[in-house]
């Protein structure tokens, strides 16, 4: 199959037909074999009979309903887990993203041998000041903190070669961060296309300024994840040393400075409990390390590693 186009959606009743009809017609232009793959993220309207009535249009329609609302990253996550097309295009199903890209966007996988292309909407028609400021803001940490230097993390609409979805696993609010999560399973080539940006046709959006706070909390916590999952003794027990030797340094100056240069006792010095404190948060941070090597070495993926080819 050349496409599997990934769709997450949440009360999208209206524009699911249309969606449809605009990809189906691309597909055939361009004379793609393909599957839709729909999402429904426990939609409270009727997205889901609307899937399943264009499933009994056409079987190319392929439909996937979350029994309540867990996020976008739980519906990419199970698309991505049945996609078979060689190329995985996402985007979402609102209609602000064109179908129009996705032969560029397939050509830039297969021709110019990138593992994603992510869209870049230079152009946007949401509200500057509660979604574009906040985007940009974010877009930035992203690049600095990631050192993959793409403008829009957050568009919807990417394309990955199959092999980048199956290797990776989008949970959380993660799927801001999918570029991320392939370089940490060692993909490397990244793509970005200028992308069309369409005004809402029908509903209204789903997210709110919450996403920007959990967004910079998940881009924490994957960064973190994806440096020291497999030793986070080396964090840990780094910070923990560190600390608990300053402590311990600090306590023999207290000491010494007791016995041969001033007589104040030690508990009257304010240097003391700093030491306490330093030498406690050491050992706490290095026990914590410990624990965190144990829970590593005895969880089911200790030895999952990404395997590129063999030979014979």
């Amino acid at each position: 199959m050349d496409i599997s186009v990934v769709v997450p959606l949440y009360n999208e009743e209206e524009s699911l037909p249309e969606l449809e009809e605009w990809i189906r017609r691309v597909m055939n232009e361009n004379h793609y074999s393909y599957e839709i793959i729909m999402v429904d993220d426990g939609s409270s309207d009727n997205s889901w009979q609307v899937i399943q009535h264009l499933h009994k249009k056409s079987p190319l329609v392929k439909g996937i309903k979350f029994q309540r609302n867990y996020g976008k990253s739980a519906a990419l996550n199970e698309g991505f887990k049945v996609a078979s097309g060689d190329v995985v295009i996402t985007m979402d199903a609102d209609l602000q993203d064109s179908p129009d890209e996705i032969p560029a966007l397939r050509k830039m996988i297969l021709e110019d041998n990138f593992d994603i292309v992510s869209g870049w909407k230079k152009k946007r028609y949401d509200s500057k000041l509660t979604k574009n400021l906040p985007s940009k803001l974010f877009n930035a940490a992203t690049r600095k903190a990631s050192g993959i230097y793409l403008h829009d993390f957050n568009c919807g609409l990417k394309a990955y070669k199959n092999k980048v979805v199956k290797s990776i696993e989008v949970y959380g609010e993660m799927h801001r961060y999918i570029p991320l999560l392939a370089k940490w399973s060692g993909f490397k080539k990244f793509g970005e296309k200028v992308v069309e940006h369409r005004p809402r046709k029908y509903g209204v959006t789903k997210f709110g300024w919450n996403r920007f706070i959990n967004g910079f909390l998940d881009l924490a916590s994957i960064m973190f994840v994806g440096k020291f999952r497999k030793n986070p003794m080396h964090f840990f027990g780094s910070w923990g040393t560190l600390s608990f030797l300053f402590g311990f340094i600090v306590f023999l100056y207290l000491t010494i400075s007791k016995f041969f240069f001033d007589q104040t006792g030690m508990t009257q010095r304010p240097l003391f409990f700093l030491a306490l404190v330093a030498m406690i948060i050491g050992s706490q941070l290095f026990l914590a390390g410990f624990l965190g090597e144990l829970i590593s070495r005895n969880g089911p993926e200790r030895n999952n590693y990404q395997i590129e080819d063999r030979v014979n």
